[in-house]
């Protein structure tokens, strides 16, 4: 695949500073760029880089305008470069159609172009939408339904009763509706509470590898549109996840909590059980949030604490040991004045 220089630009719908006739075939990072490939400058320490690569044009903000080279000007240089590296992407490959080595239950449902790969197990009374694509080794519980054009990658696991909206993206090794962790200590050990819910996955969401979504005790775990999680996240039953999040990698969430739309969760987070994060909230990475968090808030810490509570406590960490040592000295001085005025008193 090639594009020109202004072909891309009226894609980017960018400032074009250069020859519009420019053929580029791809997209490459700064210092690995060939004379036939487009790079991008994101930050100041890759602009350093400019100078030596070999990339026949970039894309940059109005910042850096003036570099003498054939350029793309845009607000947001990273959003552009996504846009270009998704026109140069290679195409995703499918299964041709249905394998004779998967098995199909009873009753199941297909839409038109459905892709289905070999060792495939679909349970009965399934539904797939159109141009759905399920790839080697997913297992589909009975009464799942999938929307159209959602893709699951091989080894994931979707059980019983579980919905999935369109367009959603999920990575391998993932698991949705296995049972939520609930169990009620009894003398003979520990009573085993049924989990009779579901997962719903709402459109566009993607979700990546090896996480894992608990189907509700009752009623269901949902995850809203565009939602999007990294690898390795685990969202206990009846949690919910608003709209276009963003969940980082290893990030795990205590059943019933309820994230608002467009929270952003730094890697590692934590979050107990029973409590809301408003919409907007943003939470550093490696925090353990215990409380309710109201829109807006940003955090960071274990406890998780607001943003500039935590900076200040921080900034005090390195002076501990004076202030322990000032703190000694104080209370050696404040025990001789008190011996003195005793002995004063006595006099």
């Amino acid at each position: 695949m090639e594009r020109t220089l202004g072909e891309l630009a009226t894609l980017l719908g960018g400032e074009l500073k250069g020859p519009a006739d420019l053929v580029i075939r791809g997209i490459a990072p700064i210092d690995g760029a060939t004379s036939q490939d487009i790079t991008f400058i994101t930050q100041k320490r890759y602009a350093r880089l400019a100078e030596k690569s070999q990339a026949a044009a970039f894309i940059v903000s109005p910042e850096w305008a003036s570099l003498p080279r054939p350029l793309i000007i845009v607000p947001r240089p990273q959003l552009a470069y996504a846009q270009v590296a998704t026109l140069f992407a290679p195409p995703r490959r499918r299964w041709p159609g249905i394998s004779d080595q998967a098995y199909l239950g009873r009753d199941v449902q297909l839409g038109a172009e459905v892709s289905i790969a070999p060792f495939v197990f679909i349970g009965d009374q399934a539904r797939l939408g159109d141009r759905v694509t399920i790839m080697a080794g997913c297992v589909l519980g009975q009464e799942v339904e999938i929307g159209a054009d959602t893709w699951l990658y091989p080894n994931v696991t979707i059980l019983d009763r579980c919905r999935l909206g369109e367009r959603v993206t999920i990575h391998s090794g993932t698991v949705i509706g296995a049972d939520g962790f609930g169990f009620i200590p009894i003398e003979a050990g520990n009573y085993k509470i049924p989990q009779l819910g579901t997962v719903v996955i709402e459109d566009e969401v993607e979700i990546g590898a090896n996480c894992t979504i608990d189907r509700g005790a009752l009623g269901e775990t949902r995850v809203g549109q565009g939602v999007k999680l990294d690898n390795l996240v685990h969202l206990a039953h009846n949690v919910t996840v608003g709209e276009h999040s963003l969940l980082v990698a290893q990030v795990g969430i205590a059943g019933s909590t309820k994230v608002g739309k467009r929270v952003a969760l730094g890697g590692q987070v934590g979050v107990a059980g029973h409590i809301e994060l408003g919409d907007g909230v943003q939470v550093g990475a490696k925090a353990a949030v215990s409380h309710t968090l109201r829109p807006g808030q940003v955090a960071l810490g274990i406890p998780a604490r607001p943003h500039r509570e935590f900076l200040k406590i921080n900034a005090h960490l390195s002076k501990l040991p004076e202030i322990y040592q000032r703190l000694k000295e104080v209370e050696q001085e404040l025990r001789e004045l008190k011996a003195g005025l005793a002995r004063e008193s006595e006099a």
